[in-house]
């Protein structure tokens, strides 16, 4: 006989010796069949060796989990995970799936303790006669421990140290074995391990593995499916079918032993086994859910999303919060409405196109919570460069996924006109606006005392509008001149100062530009953020947080509910003053031609220099949004002149050309069936405008067709010169202001609607 042949007799007799000392002999047993340490050859670990045999308690982390995001209805949109894995109890797992791994992996499972002594020996022994480790003997119980310290893991290091080939480490499994199979029953295990192994496809623990390889649950699997999932643990990565044709072939072959012990053990027969290997593979490849791409809101999927790993609430560090998010196993209910979000989306797709290159985006907020009721957007989110479709979210800032925004235009007017309020100036109070502006006239210092401006550029009109105006004038012409020297008189540090107070800061991040034309919107804006910011009028002055989750309920049923922190930005009365003179800007303003929503609102159209971008925000006391539309490929050098968006042709693109028209529509659809609220009448005892004898304020009841009730045609144009004159103190003036508003207002709806307007106030007079 060979020395070989000698030392495996050796060998085997010790093993019969081990065999019989019970559970300890077994532990011994283990370690034998391992490599030796630092050597070449099979190490020996003797029966004296002193070793610590005693049971040790393996900490359980709880298995990481996927995270479900809920609409505000209570249904799923999103789910996040780092493995995609669901939890099921043992009562939701086929037999035939039970039965299929205890064949193949250990099938003395029920009849044996913490190891499988017998399994154990014959793996030593082929592992002696190949001269290395060619069969590992452990039980069900030692996989289930080997995956807990796999799974405890924080690092590659980590890793390695709970799967590497040592007697320390083998050893160590087995006292956690021990305790386990005191700590637990059976089937306890069995369940544990099924929901904890990989098998493949990413897919970690068994239900999420049969919705991955079949499109089924667990409880539904097949033999043949469950044969092809049993076959898969002993080296998914191998056998991965995601990964090709090469891979499924391995998973078939390992399915078919699986099936052929499964009969060798006598738990189905031969001929069932014949069947079930007749059949093909069957691998669907489900998609793996969850993730922003795949839900039906990404843009607010991905707003939840960054709310949580920037948020300190949900984790001291960034590696807390990723966790809290992908393994914590959470329910998370959000604020967005499905009604208000297919209304955005349905106003935007029928105006503009996911291939343009114009892009149009919209946000709605509820005035009084900050709740995020819709981040819509005409481009799909994703990474096809050919469909156009976009990898940021175009509706938030930067802290939340967004980009740089787009320069926000004269929306920005609305801070200059409440910081004239607040410092006293009544609506019927105004200044002379000349046809040009140079922003390096001297009285604008910013918030840090400095002088700011450029005296090479003039600011002006598009198409001149000198003249007196007032708060209420001004605004509805939205007259950049006026603006300018209205925020010199304020104070360009004060207006920007209202600005914050309302929650204005730039998309990408970096302070705010302080410079004159600051209140013509130079700042480069994201829509949520403008929408808050008009939400403070609907809500008589008070600023909350933008707000996208209102409750998480944790894996173990805990519930923690999230209030709205809101804060008093402005006096209520001037909220109040402001939203009047903005409600003009529907039946006397830019967006006349558009008309109003059938029921109180207050906007302002925003268009930058030379049609770059363009914007309408507004807000009722129910619902406030902002829509923008520009071109991401760069604003400045993309102008949205001579465009065609939607399929059809614009020589320019001003608020009230898209903008405004996608707000409407999308108000009147997102509030219908809301009760209608009105906004506080103004207190004309402190700021005018109505006077102490006016009528109140006549309530629409309907949702006309345009929303605009009687207040339209010739009848504003009319009305429109008939109170230049009075608060000119001559008619004349306001025959000439009448004519100067058809003027100022033909660009944006037409150059014969503009005459139309200026014959109008000739034919009044």
């Amino acid at each position: 006989m060979s020395k070989r042949g000698m030392s495996l007799a050796g060998s085997g007799s010790k093993i019969v010796a081990l065999a019989g000392m019970g559970v300890a002999a077994g532990v011994l047993v283990a370690g034998i069949a391992l490599p030796a340490v630092g050597g070449v050859g099979l190490g020996v670990i003797s029966v004296k060796d002193e070793l610590n045999l005693n049971p040790e308690d393996l900490k359980e982390p709880p298995l990481a989990e996927r995270t479900t995001i809920l609409d505000a209805n209570g249904k799923q949109i999103a789910q996040f995970y780092e493995e995609y894995r669901e939890v099921v109890p043992f009562d939701q797992i086929a037999d035939i799936m039970k039965t299929a791994i205890i064949s193949i992996e250990d099938y003395r499972f029920y009849q044996h303790g913490p190891i499988d002594i017998e399994g154990t020996i014959r793996a030593l022994a082929t592992n002696l006669h190949s001269g290395g480790v060619s069969q590992g003997g452990s039980s069900i119980t030692q996989q289930y421990v080997k995956q807990v310290l796999l799974n405890q893991a924080d690092s590659k290091k980590e890793q390695q140290k709970a799967i590497e080939a040592s007697y320390a480490r083998k050893l160590n499994e087995l006292r956690y074995a021990m305790a386990i199979e005191k700590k637990y029953s059976k089937d306890q295990i069995l369940e544990k391990y099924l929901n904890i192994a990989y098998f493949g496809a990413s897919a970690n623990g068994v239900e999420a593995a049969a919705k991955r390889f079949f499109g089924v649950k667990a409880s539904e699997l097949t033999l043949a499916q469950a044969a092809t999932l049993a076959g898969a643990v002993q080296d998914p990565n191998a056998t991965d079918p995601n990964r090709g044709k090469k891979f499924r072939e391995a998973l078939l072959h390992r399915r078919n032993i699986v099936l052929d012990r499964m009969a060798e053990l006598g738990k189905i027969s031969k001929a069932d086994a014949a069947e079930a290997k007749a059949e093909k593979l069957g691998y669907k490849g489900t998609p793996l859910p969850g993730g922003c791409e795949n839900s039906e809101y990404p843009y607010f999927c991905m707003y939840v999303r960054q709310d949580i790993l920037r948020n300190r609430d949900f984790g001291k560090t960034p590696k807390a919060r990723l966790e809290f998010l992908n393994r914590g196993g959470l329910t998370i209910k959000t604020t967005i409405s499905p009604k208000m979000q297919a209304a955005a989306d349905k106003a935007i797709k029928k105006r503009v196109s996911p291939t343009d290159y114009a892009m149009a985006s919209e946000a709605l907020v509820e005035p009084g919570t900050g709740q995020i009721k819709a981040l819509a957007s005409s481009r799909a989110y994703g990474n096809s460069k050919r469909k156009k479709e976009m990898s940021y979210n175009v509706v938030a800032d930067a802290e939340h996924g967004g980009g740089t925004g787009f320069q926000a235009g004269s929306t920005f007017k609305m801070f200059t006109l409440v910081t004239a309020l607040k410092e006293g100036m009544k609506v019927n109070d105004g200044l002379t606006a000349g046809a040009g502006f140079s922003s390096g006239y001297s009285g604008f210092k910013n918030c840090k005392g400095e002088s700011v401006g450029d005296p090479s550029h003039t600011v002006t009109n598009d198409e001149g509008a000198p003249g007196f105006r007032t708060l209420q004038t001004g605004t509805w012409g939205s007259v950049n001149t006026f603006f300018m020297a209205l925020e010199q008189r304020v104070g360009l540090c004060d207006v920007v100062k209202t600005a914050k107070s309302m929650g204005i800061k730039r998309s990408d991040g970096l302070d705010l530009v302080e410079v004159p034309v600051f209140t013509l919107g130079v700042n480069e804006m994201d829509p949520l953020t403008v929408a808050n910011a008009f939400a403070v009028l609907g809500a008589r002055g008070k600023y909350c947080e933008p707000m996208a989750i209102s409750q998480i309920t944790d894996r173990y049923g805990k519930v923690e509910k999230y209030k709205p922190k809101c804060r008093q930005a402005i006096d209520a009365e001037v909220a109040d003053a402001a939203a009047h003179v903005l409600e003009g800007v529907f039946t006397k303003g830019t967006m006349r031609g558009v008309g109003g929503i059938g029921r109180d609102a207050a906007g302002k159209t925003g268009t930058t220099d030379s049609q770059s971008t363009a914007w309408f925000a507004g807000t009722t006391p129910d619902l406030a949004g902002a829509v923008s539309i520009g071109d991401p490929r760069g604003a400045v050098t993309h102008k949205l002149n001579g465009v065609t968006i939607g399929g059809r042709y614009y020589g320019s693109v001003f608020g009230a050309t898209i903008p405004g028209p996608i707000w409407k529509d999308t108000m009147i659809a997102a509030l219908k069936g809301t009760p209608k609220t009105s906004f506080e009448p103004i207190n004309s005892s402190r700021f005018g405008g109505c006077g102490s004898g006016c009528a109140p304020k006549k309530k629409v009841e309907s949702d006309d067709d345009d929303g605009r009730g009687n207040r339209d045609g010739n009848d504003i144009i009319v009305e429109l010169g008939n109170e230049e004159a009075r608060e000119q103190q001559g008619p004349q003036n306001g025959w000439e202001q009448g004519r100067e508003r058809g003027r100022e207002q033909g660009p944006e709806q037409g150059p014969d609607l503009g005459l139309e307007f200026g014959r109008e106030q000739d034919l009044e007079r």
